[in-house]
């Protein structure tokens, strides 16, 4: 099985390219910041993934995508090796994506390109009872009133 989940922001505006022919196809791609979970001294903070998508997904990433998106991307990891000009082989591998989401909401992401904690009225402390006072003004962000 080869399937890979990421999440990051995008480095970059996405390239978009069209194929060529009568049913053209639209051909985007990006490339994804992903954080490391763990970290050794000297260590870099994230791996960079090149990302490749086709077709109508390719146009959603064309119209809604910019660089610092934060997004979800599944997909399958293929290699993309190749012998360059001078004979030397050259090793690479790029995310062929197959369903990608926001992972953060629409004003987060135009917030400089950072997630945005919302703002929102603090807890008060616990009563005495283990319980925690809602705020006021919380109520209509209530499921149930």
């Amino acid at each position: 099985m080869n399937k890979v989940i990421l999440m990051g922001r995008l480095t970059r505006d996405p390239e978009i390219r069209y194929s060529q022919g009568e049913n053209s196809l639209a051909i985007a791609r990006f490339s994804l910041a992903v954080d490391r979970r763990f970290k050794r001294p000297g260590d870099p903070e994230a791996d960079f993934f090149n990302c490749t998508v086709f077709g109508k997904q390719a146009e959603f990433v064309e119209k809604y995508l910019k660089q610092g998106t934060k997004m979800v991307v599944v997909g399958r990891i293929q290699n993309d090796n190749y012998t360059n000009k001078e004979g030397q082989k050259v090793y690479s591998t790029q995310i062929m994506v197959d369903e990608l989401e926001f992972a953060e909401s629409k004003s987060a992401s135009s917030e400089s390109g950072g997630y945005q904690q919302a703002s929102r009225p603090a807890p008060s402390q616990a009563v005495g009872d283990g319980f925690m006072n809602i705020p006021d003004g919380l109520d209509e962000e209530l499921p149930f009133n």
